[in-house]
C-alpha cells in the first residue's frame, strides 16, 4: 500500500500517528525517541500517562509536562540494555528512529492488547538526503517481517514517499499484540 497521507511539520502530530492512538488501550504509553514531545503531549491529552524517551536532555526538557514522565536513556550507547519490563506498554510510539538491536526487547514490553505505531524512514530515503545510512533505513517489508515473527498483529502498513516535512521514503505500521479485540467499531474511520 502506498503512503497517502503527508507528514506534517516537526513540530506537529505524525499523521498516522493521530489516525491510530485512538486504538491505543487505556494504560501507559512509551514514546521512543520522543525528540520534543509532540505525540508524548497528544497521548496525555487522550488520557494516557507517558514515558517520554531520548537521549538528548535538550529535547526531554522540551518533552517534560503533566503526565509526562521523562526518561534519559542512550539505547545505543555500548552495553546499553532494554531498560522497561515485559508486558509494561499499553502502546508504543516511535516515528523517525530505528534501531534495531532493540525492536525485540521493544516489542516485549507490549502489554498482551498492546498497539505498536510505528513509522521511520525506508531504504531509498537517500535519493532524498539524511537519514541515508542503511544501519536507518527501514529494508522492504522489514515491518511486517517483524511483526510476523514476534506475534503481532498488523492492522495496518504503508510504505511510499511522502512530502512533508520534506520528501521521503518512508514505512508506517500499527500493529497490536494478540490479545487486542478485533472489533472493526474500534478501527478509526478512513
Amino acid at each position: 500500500m502506498q503512503a497517502t497521507e503527508q507528514h506534517t511539520p516537526t513540530d506537529a502530530i505524525s499523521g498516522w500517528v493521530r489516525r491510530w492512538a485512538s486504538l491505543l488501550p487505556g494504560g501507559e504509553v512509551l514514546d521512543l525517541a520522543c525528540g520534543s514531545g509532540r505525540h508524548a503531549r497528544h497521548l496525555v491529552t487522550m488520557g494516557h500517562p507517558v514515558i517520554a524517551l531520548d537521549h538528548d536532555p535538550e529535547m526531554l526538557e522540551k518533552a517534560a509536562g503533566a503526565g509526562i514522565t521523562t526518561s534519559l536513556v542512550d539505547l545505543e550507547a555500548p552495553g546499553a540494555i532494554w531498560p522497561f519490563a515485559a508486558g509494561r506498554f499499553a502502546g508504543i510510539i516511535v516515528t523517525n528512529y530505528l534501531h534495531r538491536p532493540l525492536l525485540e526487547a521493544m516489542i516485549t514490553s507490549l502489554a498482551p492488547d498492546g498497539v505498536l505505531l510505528y513509522e521511520t524512514f525506508a531504504e531509498g530515503n537517500e535519493e532524498f538526503g539524511k537519514p541515508s545510512n542503511p544501519n536507518f533505513l527501514l529494508k522492504e517489508g522489514e515491518p511486517l517481517s517483524l511483526a510476523l515473527q514476534q506475534g503481532l498483529r498488523v492492522v495496518a502498513f504503508e510504505e511510499g514517499r511522502v512530502e512533508l516535512p520534506k520528501p521521503a521514503l518512508v514505512q508506517r505500521m500499527c500493529a497490536v499484540r494478540p490479545d487486542f479485540p478485533r472489533l472493526a467499531a474500534l478501527l478509526p474511520a478512513f
